[in-house]
């Protein structure tokens, strides 16, 4: 891979001009605002469809993030593989990745560190076209501003592997978990819902037993909700919707949930 990994859907998962990019993902932002005073999170999960299909829901946990910018300096990204086979998980070799909104630059002793566990490989085929955490970086971009990035590529990855490389990464206040993944694929409308609804319910539970077929990205999900458990986070579910509420017909729908972690409240 070149020092710089090209951005791969730009232009069709999202707008590939730098001003139609901005004004879309700020338009998603700015309806998705939340309510004054709420606390910003440790960690999300957000969805990476194409924006036409799950920006606003994305928005819906970006949004949250906006009282971080200036203190978070480290993103640690973990989404799905859907290219290329991975046995764990897989870190790239690049020192940025290219955005329409400017190249954002990787935490490269971060990764290093975590090269030691036994389940990460270097994989630059792995990342060269994966879209799932590509589509996030400009959400990231808006409301963080600068920071350095420590993208995963997840495949096959268990829940203690997941879950120990998230504690390997997880800092302070200056670092943020996003994990990406959609949930349900290609059911009916209102069987998505009741699939989509339980798989809500596991998270906010913090059960890490989620499957594929509930969540493209199970394998870091369950790693998430291992290390929220055991660090007494509590999840809340800022929205729930399909492709079929946003864009598209209902006989085939995907799911799309955005989840925020914060450190339990002290009162």
């Amino acid at each position: 891979m070149p020092a710089v990994r090209p951005a791969a859907v730009a232009g069709s998962f999202y707008p590939g001009e730098p001003a139609a990019l901005a004004a879309e993902v700020a338009a998603h932002l700015a309806a998705a605002a939340p309510d004054a005073g709420e606390r910003a999170p440790k960690a999300i999960i957000a969805p990476h469809a194409g924006y036409i299909y799950s920006g606003p829901i994305a928005a819906s946990a970006y949004a949250r993030l906006a009282p971080l910018a200036g203190r978070v300096r480290r993103v640690v990204l973990a989404g799905p593989a859907h290219r290329v086979y991975v046995r764990g998980a897989a870190v790239p070799s690049a020192a940025a990745f290219a955005s329409p909104l400017g190249a954002v630059a990787l935490d490269v002793e971060a990764i290093e560190s975590i090269r030691r566990f036994a389940c990460v490989e270097v994989s630059d085929r792995a990342h060269a076209l994966e879209h799932s955490l590509e589509v996030h970086l400009p959400f990231l971009q808006a409301v963080l501003g600068a920071f350095r990035l420590v993208p995963i590529v997840v495949g096959d990855a268990s829940p203690d592997e997941m879950a120990a490389l998230l504690e390997a990464l997880w800092g302070g206040e200056e670092t943020l978990v996003v994990v990406s993944s959609d949930l349900s694929h290609y059911l009916p409308y209102e069987a998505a819902r009741r699939r989509d609804g339980g798989t809500a319910r596991s998270i906010l539970g913090l059960e890490p037993g989620l499957e594929p077929e509930d969540a493209c990205g199970a394998a870091p999900i369950n790693g998430l909700l291992e290390v929220a458990r055991r660090r007494g986070l509590e999840a809340r579910l800022v929205d729930l919707r399909n492709s079929g509420d946003t864009a598209g017909d209902r006989d085939r729908v995907v799911g799309y949930g955005a989840f925020a972690f914060h450190e339990a409240s002290r009162g």
